[in-house]
């Protein structure tokens, strides 16, 4: 898993409070990373009612309910979960930068680690790869980076 010990998750770490921002935009991609980030959140320890789930229309709208969720709820952590699958327009672009982007400045102007749980994929078979959970879902890697990212800054 590209470093992730799940071995060095802290007792601090267990008992932080984390958000989970998820799209209903490509809802069955999104689904599966949404449980398997909520599932090892709850694996190591983390106490499900420290965990705030909400549900935004699109990528696009990520940045700003993250930044609420991280600030109304006093979480240590945001993952920000969503799919934008490339298509023939250069929409995928623009919203690919603009959440992204805002993900990034909603962590530096709050100093709450956002992490960035949005697949961006070539084609929709890549999407699929990347969330199934007898493949790669990248769910899991989401709630250890955001458990590591507790960690880091505390």
């Amino acid at each position: 898993m590209k470093g992730l010990e799940t071995s060095a998750v802290s007792e601090k770490a267990k008992k932080a409070s984390y958000g989970i921002v998820f799209t209903s935009w490509n809802a069955d991609i999104v689904q599966e990373l949404l449980l398997e980030a909520k599932k090892e959140l709850i694996n190591q320890g983390v106490n499900e009612a420290n965990i705030v789930i909400k549900e935004v229309p699109g990528a696009f709208e990520l940045p700003l309910a993250s930044k609420v969720v991280a600030e109304a709820n006093n979480v240590s952590c945001v993952i920000s979960i969503g799919a934008i699958i490339k298509g023939d327009t250069p929409h995928f672009d623009f919203i690919s930068h603009a959440c992204l982007d805002g993900l990034q400045n909603i962590a530096i102007e709050t100093g709450i680690p956002m992490i960035c749980g949005v697949l961006t994929t070539n084609n929709i078979e890549q999407a699929k790869e990347r969330s199934d959970s007898n493949r790669m879902n990248k769910g899991k890697e989401f709630a250890l980076s955001a458990m590591n990212m507790v960690d880091a800054l505390g």
